[in-house]
Order: C-alpha cells, then sequence, then structure tokens
C-alpha cells in the first residue's frame, strides 16, 4: 500500500505542474481556445492566430466557409459570379473551403495544396492555349504575388516585346495567335489603304519603315518616287497607267496615243529603251532604221528597209524568200551561214550559183579533180557527206580496201596519181622482198595477207610432202631473200646434211623419203 501510496503523490505532482503551465499559457494566449489550438497557423494567417472567433463559430462548425469568404471577398465574389476557378470549380459554392485548404500545421505549412501538373487551367480565366500550354507556372506566375493576379492581356506580359512601340490599341490577339508572333493576321482592309497585287505579299516594313506606322503615305508617288523612271514627268498619279502587280504591266495605249503599236519584242522591253532622255515629250523615229542603225550588221549593205527580212519578235530568225527571190535554195550548211559569209559586199551585187564560184579557195584538190562538186561531195559537209562510188573507178575497192581512209592510199588530193597495183602501196609490206614478183594477188585476197592461196605442187610443180609439208616458205627461199626459181634436187638444200659427203650422189630419194631421214630404203 506504501508503494500506491507514493504514486498518487506523483501524479498529484504532475498534475499541479500542467495546471500551472496551463496557468501560464492561458495568461499569455488569453483564452482557453489558444490554449486547445492543435498547432500553429501559417504566416497568412497569423495575424488572426490571437482570435480564433475570426474563423471559427463555437456553437457550429458549418459555417465556417462564410467566415473564410467574410476574409477573402475576392474569392467570395467570384464564387457568387461563377467567376475564376473558384466559381467554376466542381461543386463551386457548396464545398467547404476546410476541404481543400488546412491550417494549423506549423508556419511554413502549405495551405493552399495546388497540384500544378494537374490544374486544369480552362476553369480560370485564361485558358492556355498554343505556345502558353507549354510555359512553365513560374513564367506568368511571379513569386510572392497571388495567382489570380497574374495579367491576363497579352500586354501585361509581353509589353517588352511589342515591336509596334504601343502604336496599336486594339487588342494583340486582334491580329496574333497564341502559337507564335509571326504569321500576323492584321484586316488592312479595314484601313484607308486595301493591300492589291504585290502589296499583298509585302512584309510590313516594306512600307512602315523602322515599325513605324503612322504617318504612311497612301499615294503611289508618296513610296515609289525613287522608283519613278519618268521623273516626274507623267505626274503623280502613276495608276493611270500601272497596276499595282507590277510595274512592267502598264495599262498605256501606246497604238492610240502615239500611233506606233508595240508589237512583238517591242511590247516587252523597257521604255526608257526606246525614250533614252526619259522625257517622253521628246520625238523619236518610227522606222527601224532611226532606232537600230547602229545594231545593222549588215552596215547598210541590204538598205533601211529592214522589215523585207526581219520581224519584230527578233532578228533571227529570217523571213527571206531566198529560193523565190534568187532562184538559189538554201539547203544543208548553206541554211545555217550568215548572210555575209556570202554577200562580202553589196546585197544588190551578183554571186556565182556554182560551187567552184564560192570554193575555189577551199578547194583541197588544188583544182586537179575536175567536174562539178556535187558529183562527190553533199551540202551538208564537205567531209562527212562524201558520195564517190570507187566501184565506178578504175579500181574498185574489194575486201579491206573498203574500210581504208581515202588518205592511205591517196597520198595527195589530187587522187589521180594513186597506185593501182598491190606493189605499187604495199613494196614496203612484202616479205619476199619482191622475190615473188609483183603478182601479190596471185597469192594473196584482198581480205588479208594471211589468207593467201599458193599451190606449191601446182605453180612450183613441187609438191611439199612429208617435212616439207610444215615447213615455212623461208625455210627453203632464203637467198635472196624469197627467191622464186630454186633446184628441185635434194642436195641444194640439204648437202650440208648429207652424212656420206656425196658418196652416192644427189639422188637422196633413191634410198631416203620426204618424211624423214630415218629408215632409209638401201636397194
Amino acid at each position: 500500500m506504501g508503494g500506491h501510496a507514493r504514486w498518487r503523490r506523483i501524479f498529484a505532482m504532475l498534475c499541479l505542474i500542467a495546471l500551472s503551465a496551463a496557468a501560464s499559457d492561458m495568461a499569455q494566449a488569453g483564452s482557453v481556445e489558444t490554449l486547445l489550438m492543435p498547432g500553429k497557423v501559417s504566416h497568412a494567417h497569423e495575424k488572426q492566430e490571437e482570435t480564433c472567433a475570426d474563423c471559427h463559430d463555437r456553437s457550429n462548425r458549418r459555417p465556417q466557409s462564410a467566415l473564410c469568404l467574410d476574409c477573402h471577398k475576392d474569392i467570395a465574389a467570384d464564387v457568387r459570379e461563377g467567376a475564376r476557378f473558384h466559381g467554376r470549380m466542381p461543386n463551386a459554392g457548396n464545398g467547404e473551403c476546410r476541404g481543400c485548404h488546412t491550417e494549423h500545421k506549423g508556419r511554413d505549412a502549405d495551405i493552399v495544396h495546388l497540384n500544378t501538373a494537374q490544374f486544369d487551367h480552362r476553369l480560370t480565366e485564361f485558358a492556355l492555349q498554343g505556345a502558353h500550354a507549354s510555359l512553365d507556372c513560374a513564367a506568368c506566375h511571379q513569386p510572392n504575388v497571388a495567382w489570380r493576379k497574374a495579367p491576363a492581356t497579352c500586354i501585361g506580359c509581353h509589353k517588352r516585346d511589342d515591336v509596334h512601340a504601343s502604336q496599336f490599341r486594339q487588342s494583340c490577339g486582334e491580329c496574333h495567335g497564341s502559337a507564335a508572333w509571326s504569321g500576323g493576321k492584321f484586316d488592312h482592309e479595314k484601313t484607308e489603304f486595301k493591300l492589291t497585287g504585290a502589296h499583298v505579299s509585302l512584309a510590313c516594313d516594306a512600307c512602315h519603315v523602322g515599325g513605324r506606322y503612322k504617318p504612311t503615305p497612301n499615294s503611289c508617288v508618296g513610296c515609289h518616287a525613287t522608283d519613278d523612271e519618268h521623273r516626274g514627268s507623267r505626274g503623280p498619279d502613276c495608276g493611270k497607267c500601272h497596276g499595282t502587280k507590277d510595274w512592267k504591266s502598264a495599262k498605256f495605249d501606246h497604238s492610240k496615243e502615239t500611233g506606233y503599236a508595240l508589237l512583238g519584242a517591242h511590247a516587252e522591253i523597257d521604255c526608257l529603251t526606246c525614250h533614252r532622255s526619259g522625257n517622253y515629250k521628246d520625238r523619236i523615229p518610227k522606222d527601224c532604221d532611226g532606232c537600230h542603225r547602229a545594231d545593222d550588221s549588215h552596215a547598210r549593205r541590204f538598205g533601211a528597209q529592214c522589215g523585207d527580212c526581219h520581224g519584230n519578235d527578233e532578228w533571227h530568225p529570217l523571213v527571206y524568200d531566198h529560193t523565190g527571190r534568187h532562184k538559189f535554195a538554201l539547203e544543208g550548211a548553206h541554211a545555217k551561214l550568215d548572210c555575209h559569209a556570202c554577200h562580202t559586199a553589196q546585197a544588190k551585187d551578183k554571186l556565182p550559183e556554182d560551187c567552184e564560184g564560192c570554193h575555189r579557195s577551199e578547194d583541197p584538190h588544188g583544182g586537179k579533180v575536175t567536174g562539178q562538186c556535187a558529183a562527190c561531195h553533199g551540202q551538208n559537209s564537205w567531209r562527212a557527206d562524201i558520195r564517190f562510188d570507187h566501184d565506178l573507178s578504175q579500181y574498185p575497192l574489194l575486201g579491206l580496201h573498203r574500210i581504208v581512209s581515202c588518205v592511205q592510199c591517196h597520198a595527195t588530193q589530187a587522187f589521180g596519181n594513186a597506185q593501182s597495183t598491190c606493189s605499187g602501196c604495199h613494196a614496203k609490206d612484202d616479205v619476199h622482198k619482191g622475190g615473188l614478183g609483183e603478182k601479190c594477188d596471185a597469192c594473196h585476197s584482198p581480205n588479208g595477207w594471211q589468207l593467201w592461196v599458193f599451190d606449191h605442187a601446182r605453180d612450183a610443180h613441187f609438191p611439199l610432202l612429208g617435212a616439207h609439208g610444215k615447213l615455212q616458205c623461208a625455210d627453203c627461199h632464203r637467198e635472196p631473200p624469197g627467191t622464186q626459181k630454186m633446184s628441185q634436187e635434194c642436195a641444194s638444200c640439204h648437202h650440208k646434211d648429207d652424212r656420206h659427203l656425196g658418196q652416192y650422189g644427189a639422188q637422196c630419194g633413191r634410198c631416203h623419203s620426204s618424211y624423214s631421214w630415218q629408215g632409209a630404203r638401201i636397194q
């Protein structure tokens, strides 16, 4: 029992200590509610910590959200009007504030509990679209500033990016999209200057130099005075002749205004090509020679009536009827020649109509080949268009002679002095060195030297039998090279091979055959 009494005394002392501490806290806090507070409030509510009744109703917990809204009037207005996040969120106006926001977790506690990754920005006054959707929250929401106070206008965030320097009063969104600044959709039709023709594709800075939009001229000469090729001589109203598509598409009726129709190439040239002084009141010639005398490659040898040969489209090709006027058709290479290749003097001077009359100095035959040039040559080319038929000459071309070039036989272009015998051309190629005469064709074919048809038995009366049939001509016909007539006696060729030293005479055939010395037949 003594032990129980001791524990009761200890418990009583602890209670006194607790009551003493509570009394001290009550003295400091001023109320029992502060004493019973579960924890410190956040820095945002630190001033309300001493007056719990600002946030808590002692008799009823239900009106607690109303007390929150009494203090947070901007949130209360959002809930009433169904605006911003608190007015549009699910269960808006019916839920309790403490369902999302907690307190008494300490001074540095997060009482908002905002999940930025899952936050639906469409419930706010600014839905994230285009380039905004990929931005980090901190790009728009500054630290220590309520998130609801982030600017919702373009200029609120992008004032430093405004290249127009606040010259436009309308919203940026009227021209630009949220995807990028580029690709503006400004409706120029609503201004005093509607964009047509080439103006449509121009960059803004082409007219609004340096980004200055006011004042900007709206007359042609206001922008294009430096481009005026007429130097003001036609007045300031460019639109009388020119359109906005391009300068060259002029509407000036040259035929009606001047009596000179611009046809062919004249319709495409620049005005100053003819009106060189720039003063369109100056009179200029209306005939070809008046403008093109310096361009006349004929040096006026053909007169001043350029239109007889040339058209308005271009100087070439000509429309001159050479056949009808001169009875000389320009065919082949003649059709490609310049007029002055033949007409070296005045055009009225008569020219020869035969080949020799014009080409005598070019005659490679030096006048040695008589007759009409056209009998061999065509008009397309002297060298490629040759039609000479050698078969009609005294020396028809047979075999390999048909594929050799002319110069291989005709050493000069006189042609008539070419050799007509084999030895005349092939003396250097004669392996017989003339020993077999000049009738090469008796053995050889014009299709090739190796295709020879000499019959030794018939033509030389010495059949090549046995070992003789395997010999080359030069094996027997040695001195002089290619000697025709030789003795048919064995000893004439084989006296050095005679082992009998001539004791048995010169009739070797009585014992030996032409196939081999061995196996002699002794009779």
